[in-house]
């Protein structure tokens, strides 16, 4: 497991990775594709991204900073 706190400044260019992720809001609003599905954030918001889709925060305020905390095996839970 690792954990980092995530600052994107005007675009947010990430690629999948191989391990499950979750996302807690620290501050900031905007919206978050994760896979085919798009929702709105807000500061306390948790947010799961399975090993390997496609996601990315788009439309974030300024302040936006989260925690990522990356967990598990290559693959995801699915390949423990």
């Amino acid at each position: 497991m690792s954990v980092e706190i995530y600052e994107p400044r005007e675009a947010d260019l990430q690629q999948p990775h191989l391990q499950d992720e979750i996302y807690v809001i620290i501050s900031g609003t905007g919206r978050f594709q994760n896979g085919t599905d798009l929702h709105s954030f807000q500061p306390g918001d948790l947010i799961f991204v399975p090993a390997g889709v496609e996601h990315r925060f788009l439309d974030f305020s300024p302040d936006f900073k989260t925690w990522v905390i990356f967990y598990g095996a290559a693959g995801g839970e699915s390949n423990e």
